[in-house]
């Protein structure tokens, strides 16, 4: 859980910046410094993996391109270290074009900004991307449907038993749909509940974790309703 209240005991929030133009990681320190946020920087993918291990950020800005490891490879090795599963990834980069954003959610990105954007405006996005780590405590965190067990306090999913390797942003939306059974979503619901209000992202970033969701968990469970949307299914 973290905590914006310097003053308190909770740790500082850690922000890893990965980027090849100094200026901008100059500027990025400048302003989230000033904001209370700790933070390290890469110039390229390899030396961000390497950095990251011993850092161990809240949250990566990532830019994706880059020498020698661009940010979309960066980002899926990221997400195989089970150490950085609930990292948060951040792509901020001047690629404009949709399969490269759409890319960045494959590989398990939480958000895509793309440049330029007011130093201002960018903390306020980091801000309400960690604040939702303090908005989502709930009651009833653990569900436990046929053999699948999602426990929403340690954000961990069971399939009988044997772990799954899941992102954040994965968990959340199976978290959402388990805990709302048998009820249909279109995309711009899911992205609401689930990105929220602050992301903006393209509505086929619902359909590609969908996909992944799949790829882990009994398909019978996440329904696609042709023109309307999605649900997980239970038999009454």
């Amino acid at each position: 859980m973290i905590n914006f209240n310097m003053a308190n005991a909770l740790p500082t929030p850690k922000i890893l910046l990965v980027d090849d133009d100094p200026d901008i990681i100059e500027l990025l320190e400048y302003n989230l410094n000033k904001e209370g946020f700790e933070t390290a920087s890469a110039n390229d993918g390899i030396q961000a993996l390497e950095v990251a291990k011993d850092f161990k950020p809240d949250l990566i800005l990532l830019d994706v391109m880059m020498p020698r490891q661009d940010g979309i490879e960066t980002a899926r090795q990221i997400r195989q270290i089970l150490e950085f599963k609930d990292t948060y990834i951040l792509f901020l980069t001047a690629r404009a074009e949709e399969y490269t954003e759409v890319a960045a959610f494959d590989v398990g990105a939480d958000d895509y900004i793309v440049k330029p954007i007011k130093p201002r405006a960018l903390v306020s996005r980091i801000k309400a991307i960690l604040r939702r780590d303090t908005q989502q405590v709930e009651s009833d965190s653990l569900i436990e449907i046929g053999l699948l067990t999602i426990n929403r306090t340690n954000y961990s999913v069971l399939n009988n038993g044997n772990p799954l390797v899941m992102p954040k942003k994965e968990f959340e939306l199976l978290y959402f749909l388990a805990k709302h059974p048998n009820k249909v979503f279109n995309r711009d619901e899911l992205l609401e509940k689930v990105w929220g209000v602050d992301v903006y992202v393209v509505e086929r970033t619902v359909d590609v974790h969908i996909r992944k969701l799949r790829e882990k968990i009994p398909e019978q469970y996440i329904k696609t309703l042709k023109g309307v949307g999605y649900m997980f299914s239970i038999e009454e």
